[in-house]
């Protein structure tokens, strides 16, 4: 298949990649070449801006196309627009913040949407237009392509070479060992994909030229809280000691939800329907794989670099030493 990725270095892009060259596929990159230019050496590129330079991309024709990086409404639009009559198949690489309650336990697969976002929007100023922009970008991207668009919705995509550090610290917290703060209740829903499973994904609805939409987070089953630290605990070996503590409190702290202490948002216990994607070919690996191969990967970083998310050990310590003495 000749396959165009837009984006193709950061993440799940680079996970994309990676899994299409496994799997035999010709791969055309067209991104700005600033994030990790030197991977994928034999593969093609076209360097340029998807927001002036699509101009670029009209001398190529392709199966496929994957986009994983669109936000900006008229910018996908307009892709989409300039490949339709270039490309067979467009795969939309939206969110599960399109959905104003995405927290809700046994969220149903189809349910209502924010509204879309006006498509003069060139900016997200706030986190709270991301979910109504992917809505506006969903729309455009299924008009434009006219029955050949398949959109996949991920929550939170963790694994090796994730930037964001919102999963990562906790396998290397609990790596580290001592004592480590953890939010209650210990049974609250967490959902996750490891990157390298989404990208299979996506390639297959590609492969497939599935049209329709998809959430796609996961895993299969229910995985708590608690089930996600003692899975890090057990892969790392370490000799940690949990403390839960009570979010309530948390909050009167002034803890940050999300990016402060990852993985937690009080108000949210995830439970998104993934039926429609698994009978798709959806797979997931173990929760065990992915800590593993997360850590792996983070010991190859720099241990003095800076970290995006979680909390600082001097905070934790503090914070632990408030709770006992509260």
């Amino acid at each position: 298949m000749r396959l165009l990725v837009i984006g193709g270095t950061l993440f799940l892009g680079r996970a994309l990649v990676e899994r299409a060259l496994e799997r035999g596929h010709e791969v055309t990159l067209f991104h700005r070449g600033r994030t990790n230019p030197d991977l994928f050496p034999g593969v093609r590129r076209i360097l340029g801006d998807r927001a002036a330079d699509l101009h670029l991309l009209d001398e190529g024709e392709w199966d496929a196309v994957v986009d994983t990086c669109g936000q900006v409404p008229r910018q996908v639009r307009a892709a989409a627009a300039r490949l339709a009559s270039r490309a067979g198949h467009y795969t939309f690489i939206s969110s599960i913040s399109v959905y104003p309650d995405f927290g809700a336990r046994g969220q149903a697969h189809g349910s209502p949407t924010h509204e879309p976002a006006d498509e003069s929007i060139e900016k997200m100023e706030s986190y709270e237009q991301y979910g109504p922009m992917k809505v506006a970008c969903e729309n455009a991207a299924r008009e434009e392509m006219d029955g050949r668009c398949c959109v996949i919705r991920p929550g939170l995509i963790v694994g090796p070479h994730d930037p964001s550090d919102r999963f990562t610290y906790w396998p290397e917290r609990l790596q580290r060992g001592g004592e480590v703060l953890a939010p209650l209740p210990k049974d609250r829903q967490v959902q996750l994909i490891d990157a390298r499973d989404l990208a299979g994904f996506c390639l297959t609805a590609a492969e497939r030229s599935l049209a329709g939409t998809y959430d796609a987070t996961g895993p299969a089953g229910a995985l708590t809280f608690e089930q996600m630290v003692d899975t890090c605990d057990r892969v790392a070996g370490s000799d940690a000691e949990i403390t839960w503590v009570d979010p309530a409190w948390l909050l009167e702290q002034e803890v940050g939800p999300w990016m402060q202490l990852p993985l937690w948002v009080p108000e949210i216990d995830a439970r998104i329907d993934l039926t429609p994607a698994i009978a798709e070919g959806l797979q997931f690996r173990s929760l065990a794989d992915t800590v593993r191969d997360t850590l792996k990967w983070s010991e190859s970083l720099p241990g003095d670099r800076a970290r995006r998310a979680g909390l600082d050990p001097a905070r934790e310590a503090e914070l632990l030493a408030a709770w006992r003495e509260r």
